[in-house]
């Protein structure tokens, strides 16, 4: 018995509701966690508030201001920046004349992976969920079947999310997933990754034996972070085939892979390292051959002076805040808690700047005439690996724990530290904290755009 008459939603009244004041505080609260540093999202629920608490008309209008704003500022700049550079990368080039255009990749239809732990895990757990068929090997059974435990349990958490469920990934089926300690079945693989752990002479030896017992157009792919690709292609009767694959943890997660080619590297082998990391929905970046890469060199100086700031003053917590706030996902000091301690120790340790090969007599803060902190050291020596042992720079509630909780030992453990080296404390601000960091990251940029490993800025952001 209504009329048809038009009813416009927009000259309804909003309705009101009981605890709007306290919704909305709370929904920006959560906002503001989730978006660190991102304008957009906040002016978001800005236009959102507008809604609840204004006729419709007017609500209209301040979203357009809101929008106007956002259209207008640095970040969309820098987003739509992003957008295309990450597009740019896919069209890659080499000093050598070779390149995206003239490339083709071969065919990846099973591929191998070297050892399980956790980078191991993290790409095994990649290749089955882009449906390749993967054999997964260890060097003995113990820790073969502590590698297959946890690459089932990453592999049924990955199948929770997706529609299809663990059918979906089929990972119980030997054709799919195949799990061993026998190299002689890696004879008819296409591709393999090497993620043993940061050792040159391992990496050689593997490389040696994969020569000898992968079919002749196989792809021998490292997943190094920072070591010389050519001295391992130089372990192989195949340089040409050999290539750095360098994911980052946790590789099933993290969407860029380094793709590094070395001085013999093919033009076909870095159009099928590419092709998979499209297939592993990963952005892969081709970049040259020098310590750490693109990734990891930069990281270097950046977490470095970090460092310097625990030396002088500052706090872990103090100084994750500041660049989270900026807008980075993670500070660099969770960030080391997370990849854990050891891996920088090992490569440290292996360079000569720590451990049994250090000169005797060496100051301890200096290395080969620059300031260095031997506080990451330190800490190694004392077992606090990070995550995976419940504590680093920070505190965890167990081995394996992800909550990051301020550690009263490690801020007594500092006082010490400037105590025995004479260090007076200061109060050290935000900004300071923030320059040093960023300016330090984008320095080394620099040098590596200098010296031609990256093709161009897309590639280093």
């Amino acid at each position: 018995g209504q009329p048809l008459g038009p009813r416009r939603l927009s000259l309804k009244p909003v309705p009101k509701l009981p605890d709007m004041e306290a919704f909305l505080r709370e929904a920006l609260v959560k906002v503001k966690r989730q978006a660190r540093g991102c304008l957009a999202p906040e002016l978001c629920f800005q236009a959102v508030r507008a809604a609840a608490q204004s006729p419709f008309a007017e609500g209209v209008r301040r979203e357009r201001e809101l929008f106007q704003v956002l259209l207008s500022s640095g970040q969309a700049r820098a987003l739509q920046y992003a957008f295309f550079a990450e597009r740019a990368v896919a069209r890659w080039a080499i000093p050598g004349g070779a390149s995206w255009s003239s490339a083709a990749p071969q065919p990846v239809r099973r591929a191998a992976v070297i050892g399980l732990g956790t980078m191991g895990q993290g790409i095994v757990t990649s290749l089955v969920k882009a449906n390749i068929p993967v054999v997964a090997l260890e060097q003995d059974l113990e820790y073969l079947n502590k590698g297959r435990k946890a690459v089932m349990l990453l592999l049924e958490r990955e199948a929770m999310k997706m529609e299809g469920g663990a059918q979906a990934l089929d990972f119980h089926n030997p054709a799919r997933l195949q799990f061993t300690v026998d190299f002689d079945l890696l004879h008819d693989v296409d591709l393999v990754i090497e993620a043993v752990f940061e050792n040159m002479a391992l990496k050689k030896e593997i490389f040696h034996k994969l020569s000898k017992i992968c079919k002749p157009g196989a792809l021998l792919c490292t997943n190094t972070s920072a070591l010389n690709i050519d001295e391992i292609a130089s372990a192989t009767s195949r340089p040409q085939q050999v290539i750095g694959t360098h994911f980052f943890s946790p590789a099933h997660v993290m969407r860029l892979l380094e793709i590094i080619y070395g001085r013999h590297t093919s033009p076909t082998a870095i159009a099928t390292a590419m092709q998979l990391a499209k297939a592993l929905k990963k952005v892969g970046v081709v970049v040259g051959n020098c310590f750490g890469f693109v990734g990891n060199r930069m990281m270097y100086p950046y977490v470095q002076q970090a460092v310097f700031l625990l030396e002088e003053g500052s706090r872990p917590e103090a100084v994750d805040q500041v660049i989270e706030d900026f807008g980075f996902k993670i500070g660099p000091f969770r960030m080391s808690d997370l990849a854990g301690l050891d891996v920088g120790w090992r490569s440290r340790k292996e360079q000569g700047l720590t451990g049994p090969s250090l000169p005797a007599g060496t100051a301890a803060r200096q290395r080969q005439g620059q300031r260095y902190s031997p506080l990451p050291d330190l800490l190694c020596e004392r077992g606090r690996f990070g995550q995976k042992t419940g504590k680093g720079w920070y505190r965890y509630e167990k081995a394996g724990g992800r909550t990051a909780t301020p550690d009263p030992w490690l801020h007594n453990f500092l006082a010490q530290y400037r105590d025995t080296h004479g260090i007076k404390t200061r109060f050290i601000d935000q900004e300071e904290i923030l320059e040093r960091c960023l300016f330090s990251l984008i320095n080394e940029g620099f040098a590596i755009l200098a010296e031609g490993i990256a093709s161009g800025p897309e590639h280093l952001d």
